[in-house]
């Protein structure tokens, strides 16, 4: 009798299981159906690039702000609210040009250039010095006086031969972040740095200068890769010819920002929240449709997703975006701060801030135990192309929240991100919306599995 009220014991646990793998099965598919063939997130990406860039502190950035506090608003979400953070405020200006002034053999000649995000201005004359090409930081550091009234021309080139753009990104990033810090102290005037990216265009790519503790802070621009290859042929041929840089960016005193939050209240573990987000601001040569639009617009969809299937999450679930990542980190920083200190608890984080091509993977920061359970969601996972599952860095801004029990990473294919990141290329018609639409039912399935089971 025993055995056999076991045995019917075990049947019903098997049964439970099974109605429930179906029941997350049915979901997933409703998940991916849905995104597929409404392409709201999609159609809320074209709107949102219609705003504009948002650089932290424009007008623009503001205008984006009240969007999506609309747009959660009118999705239903229980609570919407915005959190004041203040942000840098640096403006491009109109005027980025470069010219060789003096070359025996190209005269004069234009080149391609953008400023680098943080630099200062040149002045109305510009600067005008001769130019020493280097390949690395540590080049800079031993050039000693032949460094003085210079500008300093980097020029390692982006590895295309890494099957990781990220990973080639990483291996030649130092020179723009760093390349004007450490140019300075060896007494150059100025930095040209060949633009950090796989494409070879004439369109190049900005993003942050850092003059870290620079006694004196000199301008920084990125040239164009074509023109990179150009002005190094010139140099070969031509050691002294000159280069003109004409500058009017500006850095203006911080200005008042926001992070936008909405969630849905968990039924059954309310305090147990569940964050997805991406950084609302963007750089300002395109519309930040890839960076990091999409990945925004896909977060406030998952939980538009949950509304409109009638899907009620036991665990609340969180959609933030956060400003001025790009430039500074505040809006992470501040909701860190408000993570430490709520009265709930953190149970993951998951940050998209790769673009909106096709679901890979995600990375994850979380103990060996949790790790382990996690890989048992893959199976489902895979149905909306999610093939892995590793341990990895989350995101700069979820890596505020330092009592989450996990950090997540949302990683799509990456080999056309640098074609286009923090480029005048980064416009709304390089997003595919299958790509877009099934990375959001790929990150709202984990959302789903997170708030299900817990960690």
């Amino acid at each position: 009798m025993k055995l056999r009220t076991r045995l019917f014991a075990l049947l019903i646990l098997l049964q439970i299981n099974v109605l429930h793998a179906q029941s997350t099965t049915e979901i997933a598919d409703k998940f991916i159906r849905t995104s597929l063939l409404e392409n709201k997130g999609y159609n809320w990406l074209k709107e949102l690039c219609e705003i504009g860039p948002r650089l932290s502190g424009s007008e623009n950035s503001l205008k984006a702000i009240k969007w999506a506090q609309k747009k959660m608003i009118e999705s239903k979400f229980d609570s919407v609210w915005l959190q004041p953070v203040m942000v840098p405020h640096w403006e491009r200006g109109k005027i980025e040009q470069a010219l060789i002034s003096n070359s025996n053999k190209y005269g004069k000649e234009k080149l391609t250039i953008t400023a680098l995000g943080g630099s200062i201005g040149t002045g109305k004359t510009g600067i005008t010095a001769e130019v020493v090409e280097v390949k690395s930081l540590d080049e800079v550091s031993k050039l000693g006086e032949r460094a003085k009234g210079k500008i300093i021309f980097y020029n390692r080139p982006f590895d295309n031969g890494l099957a990781s753009s990220m990973e080639g990104y990483g291996k030649a990033v130092d020179q723009r972040s760093s390349g004007a810090a450490e140019a300075s102290k060896v007494g150059a005037v100025a930095v040209l740095v060949r633009s950090v990216q796989s494409s070879y265009d004439d369109f190049p790519h900005t993003g942050s200068l850092s003059y870290r503790n620079s006694e004196v802070k000199i301008p920084g621009a990125a040239i164009s890769v074509i023109d990179a290859d150009f002005l190094s042929k010139a140099l070969s041929e031509d050691p002294k010819l000159k280069v003109n840089i004409k500058l009017d960016c500006k850095t203006l005193p911080d200005a008042q920002s926001y992070n936008v939050i909405g969630e849905i209240k968990g039924t059954e573990k309310p305090n147990e929240v569940i964050v997805i987000g991406g950084h609302f601001d963007s750089w300002d040569k395109g519309c930040g449709a890839h960076d990091d639009g999409a990945p925004c617009v896909q977060s406030m969809e998952v939980l538009d997703l949950f509304r409109r299937l009638n899907i009620k999450p036991k665990r609340t679930i969180r959609c933030v975006l956060f400003i001025n990542e790009e430039n500074g980190l505040k809006g992470g920083i501040e909701y860190g701060k408000y993570a430490a200190s709520a009265k709930e608890t953190h149970l993951a984080a998951i940050e998209s801030d790769r673009g909106a091509f096709t679901p890979r993977g995600f990375y994850v920061t979380t103990d060996s135990l949790t790790f382990g359970k996690l890989q048992n969601w893959l199976p489902i996972l895979n149905k909306a192309k999610i093939e892995w599952i590793r341990k990895g860095g989350s995101g700069a801004d979820v890596g505020q929240i330092k009592n989450a029990k996990a950090l997540f990473g949302y990683v799509p294919d990456d080999l056309r991100y640098m074609d286009v990141h923090h480029s005048s290329t980064d416009v709304f018609a390089t997003v595919h919306p299958r790509e877009m639409e099934l990375g959001t039912a790929a990150m709202a399935l984990l959302v789903y599995l997170l708030s299900e089971n817990g960690l």
